[in-house]
């Protein structure tokens, strides 16, 4: 039997009400624009998680997410956890809502709706389009013989009318071609114009043409523009009209009308912030149907309409602009490079584990690029475009790492001021990275395999349940077979984040990456700094070869940013690759070091005496020496305590 509802939070509509949610005591409530919310809420104001509504000391409280609009009780925004109360009304947004302990409390001044009514709507009438909105053709469509039968000069009403149009067709317009050519159609539909274009004046350089249109047979030919006419709008930033082009002594005397082909003319600059972006050219053919100053209004009322738009989709191709230049340095800084063997197999496991939901394991050397790998199988997977969450376990004290994953309650331990949410809940229907599993208590252990098998947890010092959809992705350099052996490892816990294992090499085992990944840093630093450098010289490669790199992928990455830091010429050179004087032990074994046998007895004996606290009699017994020889060696390598 399902638990009986503590409260409900009721839809608040224009005249009545909606859809109640009841809501159940021990359940948290979270409301958003996301779909993975208990409460969605279709609201273009509301973030994907906005708020939560949860039952804490036997009442519900409310509290906001971070969102980017703010959540209100009783139009009072909040700033921190907050009791509900009976009658209590909640926005979100424009999402609004009426919260009740009991449905019996609902107010009868509003008609009450029942918890997810159905019930029909009485509709008074339907009508398809606005009475000021005109019925139109395309914009895009080429203009015919109607247009120049019914090319005449409208009423103010019908200009009205054409503006309000214009301004919703200039929205929909995706190129600045497209939004000329609704701008020319609005021409043709409000003046008997016969010719009209669109110039763009880009700054210091000559005009440009963006689109021309013609009324009747609708042929793209194309006429010649008043070169006098347009310096003088480009220069004065005012609408002119020439009412009898041929009685224009200026006109006639800068620009032959039989090329114009025009009786009438007019001419009005397109602006937007005070800038000019082009010229609206209209002209009419017709000593009959000259263009008169009704017109000319008209058309400038166009004209600074097509400015706005025109304003509009140049900010968006800088935007869209900004955000490709963006993604291509993330992509530089974060994609997986090298052409190896080894590469190829790590690209092949993630194609292949990125669409699933199993659990990841990394390993490899530290340094060798885990997170990466990591970051690739969300990138590649369903989850992409929610949170992929890092928490490094071993940074952080058994007790912190718990309140990090978890969460924790307000006053659950010395310093929680407040209520946090955990790297868990963060990641909800995305991603989390656990680098350094190796290094987790096994405390944190069982409730981490708790919820890799799908149960709720809850958060330090609370009692309620929480669920979430993460998908868990764990990297370790240490081996986990000797930690479960030694039993500060749960072998369950092994088994279960053991279900997909790729392993990273060591960069050594794939010296065919050294140069493309010295490239790839080479060019991120070289922006990142803004220097002009031409590459790495062959030198330079032979030695970033021929090294073993104990530090993997970190290391060169460091060494490239300091070779680009401090090369002194256009090329970094051999003399500019910095290695750090480490050797790398093989398996198994200790650095050699060139030493002579006493030499090797004076340390051995000075960390047995270091050992026993200098106690001789157990140095000596250890050593397996008379005490008195230890004395004799004592005072013949200097040993001093």
């Amino acid at each position: 039997m399902a638990d009986s509802p503590g409260g409900y939070l009721i839809v608040c509509l224009e005249g009545g009400y909606g859809e109640a949610h009841p809501l159940v005591p021990g359940t948290r409530y979270t409301l958003g624009r996301a779909p993975s919310n208990r409460i969605p809420l279709r609201d273009d104001l509301c973030s994907r998680e906005h708020a939560e509504i949860h039952w804490c000391d036997s009442a519900w409280h409310i509290r906001d997410l971070g969102s980017l609009n703010g959540s209100y009780v009783n139009e009072e925004k909040l700033d921190r956890e907050r009791m509900l109360e009976s009658e209590d009304r909640v926005r979100f947004g424009n999402s609004r809502f009426l919260f009740l302990i009991d449905l019996a409390d609902l107010p009868t001044n509003q008609p009450e709706r029942p918890v997810r009514d159905t019930g029909t709507v009485a509709i008074k009438s339907r009508i398809g389009d606005s009475k000021y909105i005109a019925t139109r053709k395309p914009a895009t469509e080429t203009p015919t013989a109607e247009h120049t039968l019914r090319g005449r000069h409208v009423s103010p009403t019908e200009a009205v009318a054409l503006l309000y149009q214009l301004a919703l067709d200039s929205a929909a317009a995706a190129t600045p071609a497209e939004l000329a050519d609704t701008v020319l159609a609005a021409i043709f539909a409000g003046t008997p114009a016969e010719v009209a274009a669109v110039l763009a004046v880009p700054a210091g350089r000559d005009a440009e043409l963006v689109s021309y249109r013609s009324r009747g047979d609708g042929k793209p030919t194309y006429h010649k523009v008043s070169s006098f006419v347009s310096a003088e709008v480009v220069a004065t930033r005012q609408a002119v009209l020439a009412e009898d082009v041929a009685s224009e002594t200026n006109l006639k005397n800068r620009d032959s009308v039989n090329d114009l082909k025009a009786a009438s003319l007019i001419c009005a600059p397109v602006q937007a912030d005070g800038e000019l972006l082009g010229l609206l050219h209209v002209y009419s053919r017709s000593q009959r149907r000259r263009l008169n100053a009704d017109d000319l209004d008209f058309a400038l009322a166009v004209a600074r309409q097509l400015g706005t738009a025109w304003q509009r989709l140049r900010r968006e191709a800088g935007l869209s602009a900004e955000v490709k230049s963006l993604k291509d340095r993330f992509q530089l800084s974060s994609e997986l490079v090298g052409a190896s063997p080894e590469i190829k197999a790590i690209e092949s496991q993630i194609a292949r584990v990125a669409p699933t939901k199993a659990t990841v394991l990394i390993r490899g050397e530290s340094g060798v690029g885990k997170e990466l790998v990591a970051r690739a199988v969300h990138r590649s997977g369903p989850r992409k475009d929610e949170a992929f969450i890092c928490l490094n376990c071993a940074a952080l004290t058994e007790s912190l790492l718990e309140s990090e994953l978890f969460g924790h309650e307000k006053g659950a331990f010395t310093g929680a001021t407040e209520r946090m949410i955990g790297k868990f809940e963060a990641a909800d229907g995305g991603t989390i990275f656990l680098d350094e599993i190796g290094e987790m208590s096994v405390g944190t252990q069982a409730k981490l395999l708790r919820v890799l098998e799908g149960q709720s947890f809850e958060r330090v010092g609370g009692n309620v349940p929480i669920r979430v959809d993460v998908r868990v992705v764990a990297a370790t350099n240490r081996p986990l077979e000797d930690a479960v052996r030694d039993g500060t490892f749960r072998k369950d816990l092994f088994f279960r984040l053991q279900v997909v294992q790729i392993d990273v090499p060591p960069l050594r085992r794939r010296a065919a990456d050294v140069p493309p990944l010295a490239e790839h840093f080479f060019r991120h630093y070289a922006k990142e700094t803004g220097r002009k450098l031409k590459g790495l010289s062959p030198a330079a490669l032979r030695k970033l070869a021929e090294y073993d790199w104990p530090g993997n992928v970190r290391e060169l990455r460091n060494v490239i940013e300091r070779a680009v830091v401090l090369c002194a010429g256009p090329t970094i050179e051999e003399a500019d690759i910095w290695l750090a004087p480490l050797e790398l032990a093989k398996a198994g074994e200790a650095p050699f070091e060139p030493k002579t046998l006493e030499e090797w007895e004076a340390i051995h004996i000075g960390r047995t005496l270091a050992h026993t606290d200098w106690n001789k009699s157990k140095a000596a017994e250890l050593l397996g020496i008379e005490r008195s020889t230890l004395d004799r060696k004592i005072k013949a390598y200097g040993l001093k305590k």
